[in-house]
């Protein structure tokens, strides 16, 4: 079955970088385009980063130019680099299917921006 296990997450003060990881099985990963979703408490999930299996990428325009989306076929993963971290980016982050995100959503990965 689908398993998506999303790590790299933790505490950063504001600026600093995170690179997170999603490893991915149960489906053809190399070619499903992928996402990089996150959520806010008190908020809904909001797609932040996504990849085709051409490697075309896409961005929300509040990360555009910090963050960059990116994977890797051969080990089922993929990747989303982090840097000029704000405290507003602070939210778990999952990954996920890029246009039909499957039922099931890993444990995600917390990350917290804050002096």
């Amino acid at each position: 079955q689908v398993r998506l296990v999303e790590s790299g997450g933790g505490l950063v003060q504001p600026g600093g970088s995170l690179r997170l990881s999603c490893a991915a099985s149960g489906f053809t990963f190399s070619t499903k385009p992928m996402g990089w979703y996150r959520q806010a408490p008190g908020k809904e999930r909001e797609l932040v980063a996504g990849i085709t299996s051409a490697f075309n990428t896409n961005y929300v325009d509040s990360v555009k130019g910090r963050f960059t989306i990116s994977r890797h076929n051969a080990k089922n993963t993929v990747y989303l680099q982090m840097n000029s971290l704000k405290p507003e980016d602070s939210a778990v982050y999952y990954c996920n299917a890029l246009f039909t995100p499957y039922p099931y959503w890993g444990q995600g990965t917390q990350v917290t921006v804050s002096s």
